[in-house]
């Protein structure tokens, strides 16, 4: 009985550490300095043509989404994200995608599944960006939530869930 005791217990304390460096690996970083007006000074091809420049968001809750058509993660949460943009955009809520990825794989997804926001191509320059608003890794998805003031409110890494969502909808 003891020796069942003490190998629960020893489980238990294995599985706490490796979620809390799991965590830790999954936190992003804090952003380098002049990421916020290195963003909104920034500007992307749309998959449709034309341009998409951050500048004519701000002033708005922006959601800015990295993404990739080859990331499983990113295209699940798409869906509930353009959920969020229909709702919420009465609300001045607005939502940007950047796609980390090749401009023919995200036009050719894009005609399977259409968005009703908007879609940046930001290829590896959008890698760039997102290490600098503290995706290190340079892992998919990252998402960052930009206040009216067009500073950073929340940064999750990882696949965003309704709760997220929700909370951060009520905090804007």
């Amino acid at each position: 009985m003891q020796r069942r005791t003490m190998t629960i217990g020893l489980a238990a304390a294995a599985a706490a550490l490796g979620a809390a460096v799991a965590a830790r690996r999954l936190a992003p970083s804090d952003p380098a300095a002049g990421a916020e007006q290195a963003l909104w000074s920034q500007q992307w091809e749309r998959p449709e043509g034309g341009i998409v420049a951050a500048a004519t968001l701000r002033g708005r809750p922006l959601l800015l989404n990295f993404w990739a058509t080859w990331c499983p993660p990113c295209v699940e949460e798409l869906p509930l994200l353009d959920r969020f943009y229909r709702e919420r955009r009465a609300e001045g809520w607005q939502v940007l995608a950047l796609a980390i990825d090749q401009p023919s794989a995200v036009r050719q997804f894009l005609q399977r599944q259409p968005l009703s926001f908007p879609v940046g191509l930001a290829g590896l320059g959008g890698t760039d960006l997102g290490r600098q608003l503290g995706n290190d890794t340079g892992a998919l998805p990252f998402t960052v939530v930009f206040d009216r003031a067009g500073r950073i409110a929340h940064r999750k890494l990882g696949q965003v869930k309704p709760q997220d969502l929700q909370a951060w909808a009520q905090a804007a």
